[in-house]
């Protein structure tokens, strides 16, 4: 393990990563779980958007990512991005002897638990919508699902627009014919931010899950408190792309706490499975 890559000791900690910015999401709603953990953070900025990528091409960034943030000491790892969970979360958890947690299934279960009518809607990025990842799975509980992908929606987050005429019109239009649905998972880490907006479009009778807190209890439930608990816990952000532009995007989402430290891409590249040696299998590992 390489624990001179971070800029000052962390105790413990537990790595979350994304394509940019949208697992911020993620990682506020642990910290409101964990407060007093300790976290790593990787954007991945330098190749975002995943979910207009291979699904395959994706599989290998996130194996190369988890790769570096095991190699920086971390207990255990949360893909905070539906198009990396959907593409890589199996294939990850059964070569890595740590826990991974993936986005879908926590999201999953919360709309199967809520929903009265049996009709579950689900909105995301073109990949995650494409992998079929939440209709699978909320199909194999016997519900009926609408699946819709809403790739601008990101750009609405990104830009600041989420209260705006644009952002209202653009969802109508994304969640127009939407079949009578009772719940509806928010399938991008980005869409939290548009809450307020989607319930006003879908109305009040339809229950929305936010899949970064359900991710966010399924992770607490798992790892639970630092024993060690006290001091707030710290965090440290790796970018692979300009710092300066990851501090703008992220502060729509929040102030980003902790140190962000530049990453060349090239170090995540090289430890993709095409580039070294792969750990050893792991027999038991976490899956969510």
């Amino acid at each position: 393990m390489r624990e001179t890559q971070l800029p000052y000791p962390l105790d413990r900690p537990i790595g979350i990563f994304d394509s940019g910015v949208g697992g911020l999401t993620v990682l506020k709603a642990l910290r409101r779980k964990l407060p007093h953990r300790d976290f790593v953070y990787l954007g991945d900025t330098a190749r975002v958007p995943y979910g207009r990528k291979p699904a395959a091409m994706v599989a290998e960034f996130a194996y190369g990512i988890t790769e570096f943030l095991r190699e920086t000491g971390v207990e255990g790892v949360v893909i905070a991005c539906n198009t990396a969970s959907a593409a890589a979360l199996p294939e990850l958890a059964g070569h890595f002897s740590i826990p991974i947690w993936g986005v879908i299934e926590p999201g999953v279960e919360a709309a199967a638990r809520l929903t009265r009518t049996g009709r579950v809607g689900v909105i995301g990025t073109k990949g995650t919508i494409a992998s079929g990842a939440y209709q699978r799975r909320l199909e194999q509980r016997g519900l009926t699902v609408w699946a819709r992908a809403c790739p601008m929606l990101v750009h609405i987050v990104e830009e600041g627009l989420a209260g705006s005429p644009e952002c209202d019109l653009l969802l109508r239009h994304y969640l127009d014919g939407r079949d009578g649905i009772d719940t509806l998972i928010l399938g991008c880490t980005h869409y939290p931010l548009l809450h307020d907006a989607i319930q006003r479009v879908v109305g009040d009778a339809v229950t929305l899950v936010d899949s970064a807190e359900a991710l966010a209890q399924a992770v607490n439930g798992s790892m639970g408190a630092n024993p060690l608990a006290g001091d707030p816990g710290r965090i440290v952000h790796f970018v692979t792309g300009d710092p300066l532009a990851f501090a703008h995007t992220s502060a729509v989402i929040g102030e980003v706490a902790g140190e962000v430290v530049p990453l060349p891409v090239t170090e995540l590249i090289r430890l993709q499975r095409g580039a070294g040696p792969r750990p050893a299998a792991a027999s038991q590992a976490t899956r969510s």
